[in-house]
């Protein structure tokens, strides 16, 4: 698959570019695996995003781990 799943495309809609250039690639590697979601943490001066085994596959969850 190399498209982004919609849910995946429309989180990054309107973001900045540093904002995809930190999250598109977990995103990527989701899509990749197929079997967990995506937890992005907004921090003061910058964005953090992993994997989460907790998020089905598919589903961007942001806040704290």
């Amino acid at each position: 698959m190399n498209q982004l799943p919609e849910a995946y495309a429309q989180y990054l809609q309107g973001r900045d570019e540093a904002f995809v250039d930190t999250v598109k690639p977990v995103l990527q590697q989701s899509v990749a695996d197929m079997n967990y979601g995506v937890r992005v943490v907004v921090l003061p001066h910058g964005v953090q995003a992993h994997l989460d085994e907790r998020i089905p596959f598919g589903e961007v969850v942001e806040g704290v781990d």
